[in-house]
């Protein structure tokens, strides 16, 4: 059977047992999806209040991929592939979304912008983060620079961590292991007193690895394991002055040190590495008023990564350090029962630390949105915002997001915005190709689709299509450049169903681009396809089963520096969970199979086929 009538057959049936099983379905006990609050727009929005294409990896999700990483559940979201993601795992990795390549898709951890001002593309690193650090994740899709400015060209994600729990103290942690030598450990504590809540949580995790680099074929080469090892420390207050006003000051620390390889088939020296650390440290305040709230972010974050290379076999050592200062003031204010305000402002300070020379850039962002919600079937977002930047000037975005609920079972929205994404510090006084005269990257972006909501969400379906057009993109040729357009299109179809003790939910995603210098994109599939089914056997078994589908997509082969066809490949994957003791002690296996890995052969990169980490998961008061 061909790929095609796989995925139609797979289709066909995933829809059949939905449909057939949705007159029994029941009304659901827990909170229903269209009332979950969304932070992430920075007006504490219900989903069934807004346009926004809006996907919630809640905390129940989180607690159930105990042997995963944040990469890898990222990677089963609709229209997200991570470069990376399926390879070594300490190789470093890329957020595509929709299309765009890493750089476009903006990361927050509890509503902060992160951002790396000594990487090549500015972006946050997933490495640095654990899923068991996480209370759930936000990701809205589609351009979001109005809220959150650069790099918010393709879509957010927000993570969530885990904050203090009820009065008392909790201590709640995992112990793993796993294939290739792998070794996890989380040990957290949270709780609170009258005005005052904590949570505290430490991650170490080790593993030997396999060789980043594949052997090359009819080699009889022996390369060592590209092993590491990380620790993450996060710690999260709350402190309430009073009825109205808190702060809820934040610190976390991250350490990891990688071992790597030359190039995707040749062998790194033994004592090659790189040394991930970053420190991060701020606070979230809030000042309520009878129809108001005023909220203050501050973030001091600081990156640094110390790579001890080799090239044709000649040692090498580069030291990339950043720093990033944020300030986000915003107020919200309810005009009525059905607008509510946002205004705020924005300044990020960006430092490159290099031997030869420190620079600085700055951007300031004033913005503001108007929100029309329940008024009769309509709700309306319209939002604009001003950025000034010290090195080429100014620029505004817009966007504009309406909403029907024709009937209570069905919803149609849209959304036209522009977005965009700054140069970053590297592009502007970099040891290579720097260029002072960059201009940001500029996108206008559409989106469009209807959700469907029967029987209480026993049944949803959201289809989206959506386009974007980038202009001013920047290329590197003999250096920075702005050049060109870049078109992206594409579409996703998102079912998902609960009945009696099952819950099924699947996608099918397209994208296709034409790059300016390729009519396709390198690394993105078109064609990517997932499910997800799981079972609450008994009160104390759950089992899951997760299968993706990844088309071809073309690479670049570092040999002959040509494009090459990569051929499609599968994953599966599959957990139990079985609880003890009242389930505050849960006993989890994950395995993780790469059923096609005849890539490795044209690109290099080793991919581990099958993996598996086995733990047990605590909560105990």
């Amino acid at each position: 059977m061909n790929k095609k009538r796989m995925l139609t057959v797979a289709g066909l049936g995933l829809a059949q047992l939905m449909v057939s099983q949705v007159a029994n379905a029941q009304t659901q006990d827990s909170l229903q999806l269209k009332d979950v609050v969304i932070s992430a727009t920075k007006n504490d929005q219900k989903q069934s209040q807004t346009g926004k294409v809006v996907t919630i990896i809640s905390r129940e999700v989180l607690e159930r991929s105990n042997g995963k990483s944040l990469p890898d559940l990222l990677s089963e979201q609709a229209g997200i592939v991570i470069s990376g993601g399926n390879s070594n795992q300490g190789k470093d990795k890329s957020i595509f979304t929709r299309g765009a390549l890493g750089g476009y898709t903006l990361v927050l951890i509890d509503g902060i912008v992160q951002n790396d001002p000594a990487s090549i593309s500015g972006t946050f690193d997933l490495r640095l983060f654990s899923i068991d650090q996480i209370d759930h994740i936000e990701i809205l899709k589609g351009g979001q620079s109005t809220i959150y400015g650069s790099d918010a060209v393709a879509g957010v994600i927000n993570i969530i961590t885990k904050k203090g729990g009820p009065k008392g103290n909790t201590i709640y942690g995992v112990a793993s292991a796993g294939s290739f030598e792998t070794y996890k450990g989380t040990i957290g504590l949270n709780g609170g007193v009258e005005g005052f809540s904590y949570n505290i949580n430490y991650t170490h995790l080790k593993t030997d690895g396999i060789s980043e680099a594949a052997l090359p074929q009819g080699s009889a080469a022996i390369f060592d394991k590209d092993g590491f090892k990380t620790d993450g420390l996060n710690a999260n207050f709350g402190i309430k002055l009073d009825k109205n006003f808190s702060v809820n000051p934040f610190l976390r620390y991250f350490y990891g040190d990688y071992k790597i390889d030359q190039d995707g088939f040749t062998d790194g020296l033994p004592d090659n590495n790189s040394i991930l650390k970053q420190f991060s440290a701020g606070f979230n305040a809030e000042y309520k008023l009878n129809t108001g709230k005023i909220t203050l972010n501050y973030s001091h974050q600081s990156n640094s990564n110390n790579v001890k290379s080799s090239y044709a076999g000649f040692p090498s050592n580069f030291l990339n350090f950043g720093k990033l200062n944020v300030v986000d003031l915003f107020y919200n204010q309810k005009l009525g029962n059905k607008l509510d305000l946002l205004v705020g402002i924005d300044d990020r300070k960006m430092k490159l630390i290099t031997d030869t020379k420190n620079p600085t850039t700055n951007i300031f962002a004033a913005y503001g949105s108007l929100f029309l919600h329940d008024l009769s079937i309509f709700n309306l977002e319209v939002g604009g915002r001003y950025n000034k930047h010290d090195q080429y000037g100014e620029n505004y975005t817009y966007s504009i997001t309406p909403s029907i609920n024709i009937i209570k079972e069905i919803k149609l929205f849209g959304t036209v915005s522009t977005a965009f994404k700054i140069p970053t510090l590297n592009m502007l006084f970099g040891q290579y190709g720097a260029n002072l005269d960059l201009k940001p990257e500029k996108s206008q972006n559409y989106e469009a689709g209807v959700n469907l909501n029967i029987a209480e969400e026993a049944f949803t379906l959201r289809i989206t299509g959506f386009k974007r057009d980038l202009t001013d993109a920047i290329v590197y040729t003999t250096g920075y450049f702005n050049q060109g357009d870049q078109k992206y299109k594409g579409f996703e179809v998102e079912p998902a169903t609960k009945f009696s003790v099952f819950n099924v939910n699947g996608y099918y995603a397209f994208v296709e681009g034409n790059t300016g210098i390729t009519n396709y994109l390198i690394r993105r599939p078109k064609h990517t396809f997932g499910i997800n089914a799981g079972a609450q056997a008994t009160s104390h078994l759950y089992a899951s089963v997760n299968f993706r589908y990844f088309g071809k997509r073309f690479d670049t082969n570092f040999i002959s520096y040509l494009n090459e066809e990569m051929p499609s490949y599968n994953l599966l994957n599959a957990y139990v969970e079985y609880a003890l003791a009242k389930k505050r002690v849960k006993l989890f296996f994950d395995a993780k199979n790469i059923l096609n890995k005849k890539y490795t052969e044209i690109i290099g990169y080793n991919t581990p086929g099958f993996n598996f980490n086995t733990g047990v998961s605590f909560n105990i008061r």
